[in-house]
């Protein structure tokens, strides 16, 4: 059980003197950093940072510049790399490293690696220790937002040195030896096509320089202190009279070097190591303590603490404070430097079924602040971001960005241009964007003939078809909440209703539809891929989240609707791969869990467990979640099912945990599931709270028998966002035994588009 030996001994020593554990004692950063391209159980790394910060530092066990940054099972750490890294898939943009050495100079990656043992590793959010052997170095550093502390525990030795490398594909560097100071930039960036975009580094040492190197393209340079080139780097030396600690404090801008060390001297300034260490847990644990839950297991408390560690950390702050106070940022949309907030590192076909009406719960705040990016990307680009990383990013389809602005609103977020983001969203959804994955590709289609059409060269178009329905619906949701006349909205309520257009009466299936109208031949709804994304037609079905009625109402009724959600735990987990020529790991992850067609490790079907709801069989979503929590979620390495993806993943964990999910964001309502602790709390930002206890809850009683909202008797399948944060308590009295009576009434069901337009 060595995995959770750093977590362990820290919750060990808070016992042993006498303390609380406070809640970033729980969080295991390694969880689901055991991966690799071919199977994900996360593909994380152990971020070392503050919640929403500009920068992330964590070990490289990898190549440098390559995805997979850092795996558990390697046994030598080749540096200590900043990170902007919102995915492996994504890679990384504006990375460099850091790497002590001891005797001769080893300044390439291989060759200055070490080996090390999760043994003599501590991770924590807010803190790293890494022992490396084969220098008898000890590491650390410790993060503020934008700058980052390091100790170096050298033995006695007359050659103590520091390597930095600023990468390859265009860097700088320069060492100042009177200042004790490396100055450097890199220029790398893995997606996108970026004009002045520079990471600028300053590097502070405490101690004085008794070797000074520069390298370039894999070759050290004499007599040089300042060098540009495809790959540089510096190396900086020390005379140790004895064992001794060397410090460095380091800061990076978006802007210039001016702002690095700004950055710097704001962030860190005369505070010593300890003082930063202890500022940034204390910040982790307020951020976390917005939520407390009481009365799990010792496994469950780590798992949904390292969970939520997981939601804060995406997108990242790009946007920094000059020197007269005012917030600029470069920007990846036009490259220049402007006033105003900006984020980077998302992605909304991930991120807007849970991850953002998390955030729009518990820390509205900085969702705010996230708005006025979105806001400032629009004006500065011309279209929203679907995939920011830091710019536009193409990849995946839709144009959920409508659903991310929509749901933010309807929340009552306020503070940022609703007019400039109106326009935004009308413009994403009746255009095509300067690449595939902005605005929409093939909207001529979508708007004439209600779907894109398969036959036409434009792939994955059954998926497109049924996000940009949905996406329709967010937009008349906002364009409603605005006071937008019915002349302007009424358009996208008419093509909220497009989904049926791919629906096949025959299979009871969604299904790629041709042209000329007919559907495509020959199908097989286990085909992942071709007329969908990242998932077959059983996945992709349930994405009708504005309309589960009258989805159900398409196959038949509620009982057959019922029937279908059945189906898809009950069928074999077979697969036709043939669209990617080979097994891709989402899809790979589905087979192996051993639940059929549920397809857990990615996002299409996440909510489709909540369903159950809209069908009078509840407890069949309180079964189910219970199993997808207990059986796919770990505090270890191997933790996670599938692909993290930037906080989705574990948000749906945390509202599955609190006991209810946001099956429907641009709506006021959560679906029930049922709490997975004793008791949870939830610390609203508006000074009121959330309490959810369910005291009989333990293994064998997972089902809701009776819940009580504000001490009165409550039948509904769902909550009202509006009157959670008035502050509630949920009363939740659980039993062994399903309570197949409760929430059966139609009156019951959650929100759907056409039985709200029938009411009326």
């Amino acid at each position: 059980m060595k995995f959770i030996f750093s977590t362990c001994l820290l919750l060990l020593q808070a016992w042993a003197l006498g303390q609380n554990v406070s809640p970033v004692d729980y969080v295991n950063p390694l969880m689901g950093t055991q991966s690799k391209p071919s199977l994900s159980n996360g593909n994380t790394y152990p971020a070392v940072g503050l919640p929403w910060g500009m920068n992330i530092w964590t070990p490289q066990t990898g190549k440098m510049g390559d995805g997979w940054a850092y795996t558990y099972d390697a046994d030598k750490i080749k540096g200590f790399k900043q990170t902007h890294q919102p995915s492996p898939w994504m890679n990384d943009y504006g990375a460099f490293a850091i790497m002590p050495g001891v005797g001769k100079v080893k300044f390439k990656e291989d060759e200055r690696a070490s080996w090390f043992s999760h043994k003599a590793e501590v991770t924590t959010p807010y803190f790293y220790s890494v022992y490396l052997a084969d220098i008898n170095v000890t590491t650390e550093f410790t993060p503020t937002e934008r700058a980052s502390y390091f100790k170096f525990d050298f033995p006695k030795t007359d050659s103590a040195y520091v390597v930095v490398d600023a990468l390859n594909k265009g860097s700088y560097i320069k060492i100042l030896p009177k200042e004790r100071k490396i100055l450097g930039y890199t220029t790398r960036y893995s997606t996108g096509k970026y004009d002045n975009f520079k990471n600028y580094f300053v590097i502070q040492f405490d101690k004085d320089f008794e070797l000074t190197k520069t390298w370039k393209d894999n070759k050290l340079v004499n007599d040089q202190l300042e060098i540009t080139s495809d790959h540089t780097g510096a190396v900086v030396g020390f005379k140790l009279k004895n064992k001794e600690t060397v410090y460095a404090k380091v800061a990076s801008s978006f802007i210039s070097f001016e702002q690095a060390e700004l950055n710097l001297k704001r962030e860190i300034g005369n505070r010593n190591f300890e003082q930063v260490k202890t500022d940034a847990k204390n910040i982790w644990n307020k951020t976390l303590g917005k939520i407390d839950v009481k009365g799990g297991t010792d496994q469950q408390m780590r798992t949904f603490y390292s969970s939520l560690y997981r939601t804060l950390f995406f997108p990242q702050k790009l946007y920094e404070v000059d020197a007269q106070n005012k917030i600029k940022h470069w920007s990846p949309y036009n490259g220049k430097i402007v006033d105003g907030r900006m984020f980077a590192g998302t992605g909304f076909w991930d991120t807007f079924r849970a991850l953002y009406p998390f955030l729009n719960l518990v820390y509205p705040s900085i969702n705010v602040e996230m708005q006025e990016g979105l806001a400032n990307a629009y004006k500065e680009g011309g279209f929203l971001p679907e995939w920011s990383s830091p710019g536009y990013s193409d990849i995946m389809i839709g144009n959920n960005s409508a659903s991310v602005v929509a749901d933010a609103y309807i929340k009552g977020l306020r503070g940022y241009d609703t007019e400039a983001l109106w326009q935004a969203v009308k413009h994403g959804a009746n255009n095509e964007g300067p690449i595939e994955a902005v605005g929409r590709a093939g909207v001529k289609y979508y708007n004439e003939l209600g779907y894109v059409p398969y036959d036409v060269k434009i792939n994955e178009n059954a998926a497109r078809t049924l996000e940009y329905a949905y996406d329709d619906f967010s937009i008349y949701q906002l364009g409603k909440a605005l006071g937008r006349p019915a002349s302007e909205i009424d358009i996208y309520k008419k093509r909220a209703y497009n989904y049926k257009n791919v629906f096949d009466k025959e299979t009871g299936l969604m299904r790629g539809k041709n042209k000329d109208g007919n559907f495509q031949k020959p199908f097989n709804p286990f085909k992942w891929g071709d007329a969908f994304t990242e998932g077959n037609s059983w996945h992709y079905t349930w994405s009708v989240f504005q309309d589960i009625d009258g989805l159900a109402e398409l196959m038949g009724g509620k009982k057959k609707f019922e029937a279908k959600l059945d189906e898809v735990f009950s069928l074999p987990p077979v697969f036709d791969d043939s669209y990617y020529g080979g097994v891709i790991h989402e899809i790979r992850e589905m087979q192996i869990m051993n639940m059929g067609q549920y397809a857990h490790g990615n996002q299409p079907i996440q909510h489709m467990i909540y369903l159950y709801n809209y069908a009078g069989a509840p407890y069949k979503t309180q079964y189910w979640a219970r199993q997808v929590m207990n059986k796919l979620y770990h505090a270890t390495p191997d933790g996670y099912c599938g692909d993290e993806d930037n906080g989705q993943t574990s948000a749906w964990y945390i509202f599955s945990a609190l006991g209810f999910y946001p099956v429907t964001p641009a709506t006021d309502q959560y679906v029930l599931g049922a709490p997975l602790f004793k008791e949870a709390t939830i610390h609203l930002e508006n000074g009121k709270k959330i309490e959810i206890k369910a005291p009989e809850n333990n293994a064998e009683n997972l089902y809701v028998k009776s819940l009580n909202v504000n001490q009165q008797p409550y039948s509904k399948n769902w909550l009202s966002h509006k009157e959670l944060m008035k502050g509630a308590v949920l009363d939740f009295k659980m039993d062994s035994k399903p309570n197949k009576e409760r929430g059966t009434q139609e009156k019951d069901f959650p929100y759907s588009m056409s039985k709200e337009e029938s009411n009326k």
